[in-house]
């Protein structure tokens, strides 16, 4: 029964981490298309919904299953002999320790220019300048190719090392290309303006 309760468990934390991911994604692309600074701070609003209420207790529920999945059902440290449970585990610890420092920071702190933005009536050069960044815009776009990538670690379970650095790769690539392509798709900046 035990098994069963982790199991659940740790597909619930996938479902909950995806979807907050998913709803992150679609509220930045919905800040991107708006000119207008009120539509814009609230799609800005749902990006720190989502994160705090979908994609934290999601992460919060998966380290929690899968530390006692790998305790209790794989030898606890035994588990770096096995490929698929290590690039899962190395993996999602690099996400939750990037999404908790850079993209979330980021979206924190551009929900605060927004906000001072919003109170000054106008766009401020600084929230101009975060949401350029590439760096924070990048890391955004690579968490869900990441997660997908985990996902298909723990369903494929491949006994080899070449699924997880051809997925790694591919994750970046796509990362980078939306990072690339998105804000040219919808530019973003000077023509803003308040309703």
């Amino acid at each position: 029964m035990e098994y069963v309760i982790l199991k659940y468990l740790h597909i619930l934390g996938a479902v909950l981490m995806g979807a907050g991911l998913i709803g992150v994604w679609l509220a930045d692309l919905r800040s991107r298309q708006h000119r207008d600074l009120v539509r814009f701070s609230e799609a800005v609003r749902y990006i720190a919904v989502f994160y705090d209420g979908v994609v934290v207790p999601g992460a919060l529920i998966l380290l929690f299953s899968g530390t006692w999945f790998t305790v209790e059902y794989y030898g606890g440290w035994d588990f770096i002999q096995i490929p698929w449970l290590v690039g899962m585990i190395a993996l999602f610890a690099f996400e939750f320790i990037e999404g908790n420092t850079v993209t979330r920071l980021y979206f924190m702190k551009l929900r605060r220019l927004t906000d001072e933005s919003l109170r000054e009536g106008e766009i401020t050069a600084e929230l101009e300048v975060e949401r350029g960044k590439l760096i924070p815009s990048f890391t955004h776009y690579l968490d869900l190719p990441m997660l997908f990538l985990i996902i298909a670690l723990g369903a494929i379970k491949p006994n080899t090392w070449e699924m997880f650095i051809y997925g790694s790769a591919i994750a970046i690539v796509l990362a980078s290309l939306f990072t690339v392509l998105i804000p040219r798709i919808y530019p973003w900046g000077n023509n803003l303006q308040m309703t």
